[in-house]
């Protein structure tokens, strides 16, 4: 027990510690983003907002929510897709229980790629302000 309370103790100050660009390429769990990733950072690596003269960083703040959704987004749709293989081998060969399988399949694909391309143009948006 106490050698996990001291790697923990070890490993927090690297989790929460600022990371290249004050923590602007973090993530959250390896997959999220954080939703001050697009912000502009002081020279003390503190976070800069301020709506009244730069309104913009409102909207920096839901392109970053924005961008956290679509990714969630993409992990439901591949959670689809790991259900419509189980559909699959579950069919046992029945032929509605196939092509529900596959529908779901399709669809989770399309999914996939629907998000994949709203996500890369959240990051190209995001990237111009």
């Amino acid at each position: 027990m106490w050698l996990t309370i001291a790697s923990l103790n070890s490993y927090l100050p690297v989790l929460f510690a600022a990371g290249p660009e004050c923590g602007k390429n973090s993530l959250f769990l390896g997959i999220f983003p954080t939703w001050y990733k697009y912000l502009d950072f002081t020279e003390s690596c503190k976070v800069d907002i301020d709506f009244a003269s730069n309104p913009a960083d409102l909207l920096k703040i839901g392109l970053a929510i924005i961008d956290i959704l679509l990714r969630f987004g993409g992990l439901v749709a591949f959670g689809f897709i790991i259900y419509g293989g189980f559909k699959f081998i579950t069919s046992q060969g029945e032929p509605e229980g196939v092509k529900d399988a596959k529908t779901t399949i399709m669809n989770a694909l399309i999914g996939v790629v629907i998000v994949t391309l709203a996500s890369g143009i959240v990051v190209y948006v995001a990237g111009r302000f």
